[in-house]
């Protein structure tokens, strides 16, 4: 079969998930980066392969696969290499909630957040026209609605707020979590600590008062043990913006001596 393609943007939220998983698993595949801020998953040739024009797909094969938590688990089946969902039925149900809370819970308050702070900055001062004509060419009607509220920044204080608060019940319920098991899913690193792991690897940097080595021991000891994975690198190494840049002063923040480990 051929070497799989996997069409992505930055290694975080969402392109992060199969990005790692695929590395994990020592998968060689296709890289074609899909400049979010560009628009290009918008685009003519993109849209050919992705019609809903979202990001990360893989295409493996006949099979074109969108959904990042989703994907995972395709990865972790379709391909050799270490095992990334667990043996024990428990902790696969736990992986799975896991996802479930990540996707429907925490990451669209943390996504909301992150759009307001970074991507609607990153792109509002370009052309006025150029950028009315790439919002129309959005497919999905909310995804339309998210760019034009994080170009024209008009997210509510009342949703900002409400998106803060969810995430740091987020960080809550991963602080006592992490206190009785060292993984998301159990004993072993697993899809569920990669679809975290992409959600939270900044949160010491973002959320500094709230994520840090006194408050929030537990996550912290289990971030600086899944940034020691070598996929994590060289997941990291597939981005070109200060998302990916900023790794080093997250790693500084939460080192064991204070200092980059």
């Amino acid at each position: 079969m051929a070497r799989p393609i996997l069409y992505h943007w930055e290694p975080n939220a969402n392109s992060g998930k199969p990005i790692i998983a695929l590395i994990e698993k020592g998968v060689d595949f296709e890289s074609r980066y899909t400049d979010l801020l560009g628009f290009d998953q918008h685009k003519p040739e993109y849209l050919a392969v992705n019609p809903a024009g979202t990001i990360p797909v893989l295409v493996h094969g006949d099979a074109v696969l969108a959904e990042s938590t989703e994907m995972g688990e395709y990865i972790d089946a379709a391909f050799d290499g270490p095992p990334l969902r667990p043996d024990s039925p428990e902790e696969r149900w736990r992986m799975r909630w896991w996802g479930k809370f990540l996707d429907g819970y925490f990451g669209p308050s943390l996504s909301m957040i992150g759009w307001s702070v970074f991507v609607g900055p990153s792109v509002r001062n370009r052309d006025p026209e150029e950028l009315r004509r790439n919002i129309e060419r959005i497919p999905l009607k909310e995804r339309r609605d998210a760019w034009t509220k994080a170009i024209y920044n008009t997210f509510s204080k009342e949703e900002l707020a409400e998106s803060l608060r969810r995430v740091l019940h987020g960080v809550r319920v991963f602080e006592e979590e992490l206190g009785k098991r060292p993984y998301f899913a159990g004993t072993t690193y697993s899809l569920a600590d990669i679809n975290a792991f992409c959600m939270a690897y900044a949160l010491p940097l973002m959320q500094a008062e709230h994520v840090n080595k006194e408050k929030t021991p537990n996550l912290v000891d289990w971030l600086r043990r899944v940034y020691a994975r070598p996929a994590i690198a060289r997941s990291f190494e597939l981005g070109r913006t200060p998302m990916a840049a900023r790794t080093i002063e997250v790693r500084k923040l939460i080192a064991e001596d204070g200092s980059d480990d």
